[in-house]
């Protein structure tokens, strides 16, 4: 077995090793796009249905959701917003359901 000499060429070998095990694959192949599928169901269309941007209705910008979402992790003063933004998440949850 030749020695590897250089990285490129590790990179060259490995990538054609995957490359060649992914041609020969049959059931694998049909198993990983059924894995694709479920992975953008999960992060595509639960983002959109599920878990609406809540902050882009009070804040304009990101320094300012940015600031509102320190001031509710560090401060009991900021129940008020939290409740706020509970109850709207709870608005617009109940509104998506409802479809």
């Amino acid at each position: 077995m030749p020695v590897i000499k250089t990285i490129k060429d590790y990179c060259l070998k490995a990538t054609d090793f995957y490359i060649q095990g992914i041609k020969s694959m049959t059931l694998g192949k049909t198993l990983w796009k059924i894995i694709a599928v479920k992975l953008f169901i999960i992060l595509f269309v639960f983002k959109v249905f599920f878990f609406p941007d809540i902050l882009d209705k009070f804040y304009k910008n990101d320094s300012q959701k940015a600031q509102h979402v320190l001031d509710v992790l560090t401060s009991l003063e900021s129940d008020k917003s939290l409740a706020r933004i509970q109850g709207e998440t709870t608005t617009l949850t109940n509104k998506y359901l409802r479809r």
